[in-house]
């Protein structure tokens, strides 16, 4: 079944990000920091194939580990780029028309120390500024890409309130086209299960814990843009 494209196997955090998403058929999206593309394929196939399906990231290397994926799963809707950097011309073409956006920024991956115990050794409090500067550049270029009406989704696999709350926070002050989107409502209505549990107590972000829902830590935000 896997060399016949009809299974992936992915963790569970990665896919509830693709379901927040919620890529439908016809549509344009832009998965924005693609990567070797595992939410990718799961919002191809959210989109049953039709719209254009952008996957987009930095490292030309990154999406080569798309491409047998993608054959595999027999998905034509999708148009992996490397791009240069968050403003490249490719990203500017696309401004004010897409549906959907989703962002799973370059992180500290302090999420996964499950898996990469060793990350734990290479972070610095100087670091991860840093990668909060790269991050709050990165949601602004993916916002200017959609159209009134579209969602925007900023996710990290990372447990920092820096690299997390602080900038979703930070984007809807400074953005008042966009209005924050509960994740427990988005989750609910994608009939996840006892989707409280996966949130914060307030129900805006997604907030997965190891110890607590056996995924990565994963974060996650979402908003609608209601005007220009």
């Amino acid at each position: 079944m896997f060399e016949r494209g009809a299974i992936e196997v992915q963790d569970e955090g990665s896919q509830l990000l693709a379901l927040l998403t919620d890529a439908r058929r016809g549509q344009m999206v832009v998965d924005f920091c693609a990567g070797a593309g595992g939410k990718t394929l799961a919002l191809g196939a959210a989109m049953r194939n039709t719209g254009r399906l952008y996957a987009f990231d930095t490292s030309a290397h990154r999406l080569d580990n798309l491409k047998p994926r993608l054959a595999r799963s027999k998905l034509s809707n999708v148009h992996p780029a490397a791009i240069a950097h968050e403003r490249d011309e490719r990203v500017k073409r696309l401004a004010g028309k897409i549906d959907r956006v989703i962002v799973d920024a370059p992180c500290s991956g302090l999420g996964t120390l499950r898996r990469n115990p060793q990350l734990k050794w290479r972070q610095s409090p100087e670091g991860v500024a840093e990668l909060a500067a790269t991050q709050t550049a990165i949601l602004e270029s993916a916002a200017r890409l959609l159209k009134t009406g579209g969602r925007l989704v900023y996710a990290t696999c990372s447990l920092l309130r820096a690299e997390n709350e602080d900038i979703a926070e930070a984007f809807s002050a400074a953005h008042k086209g966009f209005r924050p989107l509960p994740v427990r409502d988005l989750l609910d209505q994608a009939k996840v299960p006892d989707a409280a549990s996966l949130c914060s107590a307030d129900g805006v972000f997604l907030r997965l814990w190891p110890h607590r829902h056996a995924t990565d830590g994963f974060f996650a935000a979402a908003w609608e843009k209601v005007h220009s």
